[in-house]
């Protein structure tokens, strides 16, 4: 946007035709004259205008260098929850292992029991068995063969089940293994992330100080090309950038009325769609009906059939009373302060705030955006209701939300923005557009 010019070069023709000395006879400025101090005072222009541009690149770079330190934040928030179901694994299988261990014990003692009857005690030799052969006949022999082959038979199942139980004993031995690897690796990616998020949250932190000092250094320099205060420069550039949060938002929420209008325009047609096709179902089925000469139907033996088989494809709401203590609780956290990785109950992030939220509205939420969409019922932006859930990704996957806030009515959101500042109520279009949007 191109600055006015014309004080510039007010002042810059007045420079030129004030007297510099009495010798000067009060000449007139030539042509010369007016041309040289209007290219000054566009050079001038040219110059505010590049830091203005200036300072737009530093608010750009700023409000880049936030993103990315919630991006950072959630990831450990998500390595965190990770971990902890990592561990939480570890826990069943290891406790799965012990369990078959004991089973492995018992039927290892009655393994080895039969083993010793079975072997210990001996089977006669052959001497032996010719004696009982003379002595008892054959019959008895075969009586004698069928009562070992029933021993035997249970001396089988016993090491059959010996061999069963040692078999889930190893697997279970290797799950709990695998288990533990598991949370090792968790661990270890959540110290990673630590360090990254702590990075990215100084590296914020930095260019916040830094662009801040930019601009102060922009804006004097700007006040002094246009022969302004710095504070008048400094109330001039907060207001232009006000106006532009004010059209972005303006912008968002025009946006945002266009697809719910398209949304509900097309719901609308395929109900339209739906309703014809069921008509021309039903004509087919009973062609009588479009005959208006044919004797009319009036047989009563099947109700009314008035139902759809289309599902309802809006989710049931959210429990009211649960909703409004998620609302009441986040309100009552307006002003404290957004520390990362903080989940009360003094300080708050993101999603530590919505978990606390949702928690005195009688619902346990993961703290961490990604896992709570997903344990959420997605909704369009049109069904939002009192107590959904707000996202924010940097794509079309839900795997790239990094930030979620509580949606409290009309349009308005609570949540825990970013480092530097507190928790509060603001528009949901007071930055960039949400993409994403949950029912808890």
């Amino acid at each position: 946007m191109r600055r006015p010019v014309i004080g510039i070069v007010l002042l810059a023709v007045v420079a030129v035709t004030a007297p510099a000395s009495a010798d000067d006879n009060d000449r007139p400025p030539s042509r010369s004259d007016v041309r040289h101090a209007q290219h000054r005072a566009e050079r001038a222009a040219d110059d505010v205008d590049g830091i203005q541009a200036q300072i737009d690149r530093a608010n750009a770079d700023l409000e880049a260098a936030s993103i990315a330190a919630q991006q950072a934040a959630e990831a450990y928030n998500g390595a965190v929850w990770r971990l902890q179901q990592a561990r939480r694994a570890e826990r069943v299988a290891t406790r799965r292992s012990r369990r078959a261990d004991r089973a492995l014990a018992v039927v290892k003692h009655d393994y080895r029991d039969a083993v010793l009857d079975t072997f210990v005690a001996g089977s006669p030799d052959l001497n032996e068995f010719s004696a009982m052969l003379d002595a008892d006949g054959l019959p008895n022999l075969l009586d004698r063969q069928a009562t070992s082959e029933i021993v035997q038979r249970e001396f089988v199942e016993k090491r059959t089940a010996y061999e069963k139980a040692a078999g889930r004993a190893d697997d279970a031995e290797r799950a709990a293994e695998d288990a533990t690897t598991e949370a090792s690796d968790a661990a270890a990616d959540a110290r990673d992330l630590k360090d990254s998020a702590e990075g990215a949250v100084a590296a914020a932190q930095s260019a916040a100080d830094s662009v801040a000092a930019e601009k102060t250094r922009l804006l004097k320099r700007m006040a002094h090309l246009e022969h302004i205060s710095v504070d008048l420069a400094q109330q001039r550039q907060a207001a232009l950038e006000e106006q532009r949060r004010e059209a972005q938002q303006a912008a968002a929420e025009q946006a945002a009325a266009d697809q719910a209008a398209a949304d509900q325009a097309a719901a609308d047609q395929a109900a339209a769609d739906q309703a014809a096709q069921e008509q021309q179902d039903d004509q087919a089925d009973h062609p009588a009906d479009a005959n208006p000469d044919a004797p009319a139907d009036t047989s009563t033996d099947e109700p009314a059939d008035t139902s759809t088989d289309a599902p309802d494809p809006t989710p049931p709401a959210s429990d009211a009373g649960g909703a409004s203590a998620a609302i009441a609780f986040a309100r009552a956290q307006i002003g404290e302060p957004y520390v990362w990785a903080a989940a009360g109950p003094d300080s708050w992030d993101c999603s530590g705030l919505t978990m606390g939220a949702w928690a005195a509205g009688g619902k346990s939420l993961p703290h961490y955006s990604v896992a709570q969409y997903e344990q959420s019922t997605p909704i369009s932006s049109s069904q939002l209701q009192p107590g959904d859930l707000v996202f924010w990704g940097s794509s079309s996957s839900p795997g790239s939300i990094y930030h979620v806030a509580l949606y409290a009515g009309n349009g308005m959101i609570i949540q825990a923005p970013r480092t530097g500042r507190d928790v509060e109520e603001v528009s949901m279009y007071y930055w960039i557009a949400p993409n994403f949007f949950a029912r808890p």
